[in-house]
């Protein structure tokens, strides 16, 4: 590692922060240059901290490290591009993780291809305490892959994304569709 410091120059140097005594303290100046040599990269670092947590931004060897905060498990397939999408959609459908929306998006973000997702519950009310529940009794989800090339799809590599994005507790199955051509 060659000389970090040498680019690198503080913003507050800590020897004009000291009190009045040792202003003209030669051995406190040297300590104090000497400190900001050390701190000013470390402080340079976090003054850009947030570009880090950016998708848009990070550095190309942070993106696994980043995906991973949000529990997505990236393959190298796509290049860093392909990670960069993937982790900001992933980011994006965080708060509704587990729906048919962020299943959709998950799909669409590894294999940028349209899904129909088809869901055996329901939601509804009643005034009456009596009434049926809507939706099925057995949890049930059903990924409607849409493509123009069937075959090109990884139904492994998409078991897991579906796996990963869906409610545990909920079976799923795998549909692959050639789109139809009009």
């Amino acid at each position: 590692m060659s000389n970090p410091s040498a680019c690198v120059a503080t913003p507050h140097p800590l020897g004009s922060t000291l009190p009045a005594l040792y202003l003209g303290d030669d051995f406190a100046q040297q300590l104090c240059t000497a400190f900001d040599d050390v701190l000013a990269p470390i402080f340079a670092i976090l003054d850009c901290f947030p570009a880090y947590l950016d998708a848009g931004t990070a550095p190309v060897d942070m993106l696994d490290w980043l995906a991973g905060w949000i529990g997505l498990t990236l393959d190298d397939q796509g290049g860093a591009a392909r990670k960069r999408t993937s982790i900001a959609i992933g980011a994006a459908v965080l708060p509704e993780r587990g729906t048919a929306r962020s299943i959709r998006e998950a799909v669409r973000a590894a294999f940028n291809v349209e899904t129909e997702i088809v869901e055996s519950g329901a939601t509804s009310w009643s005034t009456n305490p009596d009434s049926a529940p809507p939706g099925e009794e057995v949890p049930d989800l059903l990924v409607l892959v849409v493509t123009d090339e069937p075959d090109a799809i990884d139904r492994r590599r998409l078991d897991e994304v579906i796996r990963t994005a869906k409610p545990a507790h909920v079976p799923h199955r795998i549909e692959i569709v050639a789109a139809r051509r009009t």
